[in-house]
């Protein structure tokens, strides 16, 4: 049998930008790879899809992947994407970055979309800290770790994400880690045929930094820790999913929630509801801009 000696999923990379910027051990590109592979399985036409990324090391999976992707402002990845989804709500969003530009410098965009149900999946990669700008501490950061920013360890309380995610109205929540290749997998194909605010935190190590830093060992023995140290609990109370610096967690689906409406499907439901036809709607916006011009109304 002819072999091209490509790989399979080569298809969704722009090769022209590899090799790639991560480092060894990192587990980022497992990450990546998990996506792609179940994006390939589901029969989705990339072209349908679309991939959005803030800054840091996971944000620059934009720049790999060859489909539409977005490459944004620090911390801006998910505004970005729920204006994509509301100018083209056929296409699926796929937010995919770290814990430091999805949960600090981003948290309230987070809350505000997983609040609004947009219709999006995001998946955050947590390697505890800020690590393309040398590793200061992140929203995740457990207490007591040392960090560029904290050469003494970090005195806050971490965001518990599942937790967090639960709380503001995701849909679907998952937690696994990179050596749960299998499972990781599973949960994106999920998530992917999920309508609604999904989310997948995926944890993975910085041997560079925060491992380094923690002496943590090399990235191979932290895959030997998260084999040893997880425990797979489906639909397991999400206040009880915390992260502590060098203990075990709790892996697994959390959250699976059928049947709410996303944001744009809550939006055309009202407005059916409320105009009984096109011209009366539009004659409801030119209305308001009228008042607006006339100072009658603040927005």
């Amino acid at each position: 049998m002819e072999t091209t000696g490509k790989h399979p999923l080569n298809k969704y990379f722009r090769e022209d930008r590899m090799p790639h910027m991560w480092c060894s051990g990192c587990g980022i590109g497992t990450a990546l790879n998990a996506f792609l592979s179940a994006l390939d399985k589901s029969g989705m036409n990339k072209d349908n899809v679309s991939v959005v990324s803030g800054i840091g090391c996971t944000g620059r999976i934009a720049g790999y992947v060859n489909m539409d992707s977005f490459h944004t402002t620090h911390g801006r990845a998910i505004p970005f994407a729920e204006g994509l989804k509301a100018a083209s709500p056929d296409t699926k969003v796929v937010v995919f970055s770290g814990d430091g530009d999805l949960m600090s410098i981003g948290g309230n965009h987070f809350i505000q979309a997983g609040r609004k149900n947009m219709d999006l999946m995001v998946v955050c990669v947590n390697n505890l800290n800020y690590a393309m700008t040398g590793g200061q501490v992140s929203a995740t950061t457990p207490k007591r770790s040392i960090t560029a920013t904290a050469p003494y360890g970090s005195f806050c309380e971490p965001f518990n994400l599942p937790f967090l995610a639960e709380a503001v109205g995701a849909v679907y929540v998952a937690r696994w880690t990179v050596y749960h290749v299998r499972e990781l997998q599973k949960a994106m194909s999920e998530a992917l045929n999920k309508k609604g605010f999904s989310f997948i935190e995926v944890m993975s190590p910085c041997p560079t930094l925060f491992e380094r830093r923690n002496k943590m060992g090399t990235a191979l023995s932290r895959m030997k820790f998260y084999k040893e140290n997880t425990k797979v609990e489906h639909g397991a109370n999400t206040k009880t999913t915390t992260i502590d610096l060098g203990g075990p967690f709790t892996i697994g689906k959390f959250v699976d929630i059928e049947g709410k409406k996303t944001y744009l499907e809550a939006m055309n439901s009202y407005y059916d509801e409320t105009f009984q036809s096109d011209d009366e709607y539009m004659t409801y916006r030119g209305l308001r801009q009228k008042y607006y011009e006339e100072g009658c109304l603040n927005d």
